[in-house]
């Protein structure tokens, strides 16, 4: 399979339907595909951050059901197993899936970033969900001087909330 394509389909019907679930995603994955694409990651890193940007948030189905909620430190401990369980059928090698699986699984952890699939994905997920939960620009600008490191991420940020 190894296909962005044939993954994002993959991830829509792991999704069974819920449209905020499949619009989060997808939206994840078009700023970090743009951010990594901009910042001129090879083709290897690009392929990584895109699979993990589209399953970024695969524990969310199970979150809910288990623990009432999608708290991002339960997504992280669920995230990681169901990840690579997703992916060994995909056509990627058991390092790639170790990578993504790793990504996933830290997610919500923005300290000790030590890949730039892991930044980019951080900030890209932070462009989405800026809108989605409503952030304040406080928040925005705080986040912008801890978190962000990419030129285009930033950029973007600048762009979209006007920090």
């Amino acid at each position: 399979m190894r296909s962005i394509a044939e993954i994002t389909k993959k991830m829509i019907a792991f999704s069974e339907g819920n449209l905020h679930d499949i619009n989060h995603f997808l939206k994840v994955w078009a700023f970090a595909r743009t951010i990594g694409i901009s910042e001129g990651l090879d083709g290897e890193a690009q392929f990584i951050l895109e699979v993990s940007a589209l399953i970024h948030d695969i524990a969310c189905p199970l979150c809910r059901k288990k623990y009432g909620c999608t708290d991002g430190k339960l997504q992280e401990k669920e995230g990681a197993p169901l990840a690579a369980e997703f992916l060994a059928d995909a056509g990627l090698t058991a390092g790639e899936i170790e990578k993504v699986s790793y990504i996933v699984g830290h997610h919500h952890t923005y300290s000790n970033v030590e890949s730039i699939e892991h930044q980019i994905l951080l900030e890209a997920d932070y462009l989405v969900n800026a809108d989605e939960s409503g952030y304040s620009r406080r928040n925005i600008e705080n986040f912008r001087d801890l978190v962000f490191r990419t030129r285009t991420g930033k950029e973007l940020l600048g762009s979209v909330y006007g920090v």
